[in-house]
């Protein structure tokens, strides 16, 4: 049996006589279910050198070890893919990932994910972990993403970003000039009981909070950069639709993306589908009788003319996929306990857009 370098930590005189179990969860930081996990194996939890059991006393001086055998994705086919490094350490691998790729297998797309080229390039260097992104990016989403290492390291990056502690920095073009120079979405959001993959505003749904900030206005698009203190599916792109400046590019969210299509469909009495929408209710069947009148509220709220589509005319300049990338992300290194940010550089796609909306303005 292999095991990762281990977790260790010298009991100070402060902790002289604490419980071996108190070390490990307290002052170490193993959660319950891994502290499970090491209590099976056979050199899971020692104290200098020798397997003990989680309830002796340990005294001042003495070496409290951890460790985890090691894992592997065995259910994820290595594949050789580009993959942009930013960082990586023993516990740590930090990614720019790409536009257009999925993050992990999922059905009925095995391969071409990020998992798939990570994974070639663990087996390449001879090192065997198991992929577990600590957080996620839509397909279109491009940008800075952590993957951690070993269950440890990724249960104490969980639980800061379930504490907010966790920095998500993006950078994004949206269609319309926004007027204030800062501000913040404090709108919950929930699926659309319409069209369960498309997202909404509502009241009845889960908090979502996001700030934002202009770096540069246009003539008819403004480049912000925003901040996540919850991480909703699609809070970025769903928050700056109900703004009224959805994203340049958005297939979904935007001028006449899919959640328009949904929202035309639901005040003409369709049903929609995430394929397209449907027939008339009067060619097939009504609208489900499950929805509220809260649900159907907030989606005729949606469906209302938004600020940029009443300004500006819809042209994404260029950008074939929504134009969002997470910048940067801050967190402290769940072993060194040191505080690291990490940055990816704006992509090609939306350099270039933001070249067309100057050459635009020159135009004029």
């Amino acid at each position: 049996m292999s095991y990762y370098k281990p977790l260790e930590y010298i009991v100070p005189a402060e902790d002289d006589g604490m419980v071996l179990r108190t070390i490990l969860q307290k002052r170490m930081g193993v959660s319950r279910k891994l502290l499970s996990r090491l209590k099976l194996t056979e050199q899971g939890i020692t104290v200098n050198g020798e397997r003990k059991y989680i309830d002796v006393k340990v005294r001042a001086g003495d070496r409290v070890a951890a460790r985890m055998e090691t894992e592997a994705s065995d259910d994820i086919l290595p594949q050789p893919l580009p993959i942009d490094i930013l960082y990586e350490d023993d516990d740590l691998l930090v990614l720019n990932k790409e536009a257009g790729m999925i993050v992990h297998p999922t059905h009925g797309h095995y391969t071409d994910t990020l998992a798939n080229g990570v994974v070639h390039y663990w087996r390449e260097k001879g090192v065997s972990f198991r992929f577990r992104p600590v957080h996620r990016l839509d397909q279109e989403t491009s940008g800075v993403l952590a993957v951690a290492k070993n269950p440890y390291v990724h249960q104490q990056i969980s639980e800061e970003m379930q504490a907010h502690g966790l920095k998500k920095e993006y950078v994004a073009l949206v269609h319309g000039v926004i007027g204030s120079d800062e501000g913040t979405v404090d709108a919950p959001i929930d699926r659309n009981p319409l069209a369960p993959h498309v997202r909404i505003v509502t009241p009845t749904g889960y908090p979502a909070v996001t700030h934002y900030r202009v770096e540069r206005r246009f003539r008819e698009a403004t480049l912000v950069r925003l901040w996540l203190e919850t991480g909703r599916t699609h809070q970025i792109r769903v928050h700056m639709r109900h703004l009224g400046h959805p994203l340049l590019g958005d297939k979904m969210y935007g001028p006449g993306g899919t959640a328009d299509e949904v929202d035309k469909a639901a005040a003409e009495g369709r049903i929609p589908e995430a394929g397209g929408v449907q027939q008339r209710h009067g060619a097939l069947k009504p609208l489900s009788e499950g929805i509220t009148d809260a649900d159907r509220s907030a989606t005729q709220q949606q469906a209302a003319p938004s600020v940029c589509q009443a300004a500006s005319p819809a042209s994404d300049y260029g950008m074939e996929r929504q134009a969002l990338h997470a910048c940067t992300l801050g967190l402290t290194h769940p072993v060194t306990r040191q505080r690291m940010e990490f940055h990816a550089p704006l992509p090609a796609d939306m350099e270039r857009c933001i070249k067309q909306l100057e050459q635009s303005e020159a135009a004029q």
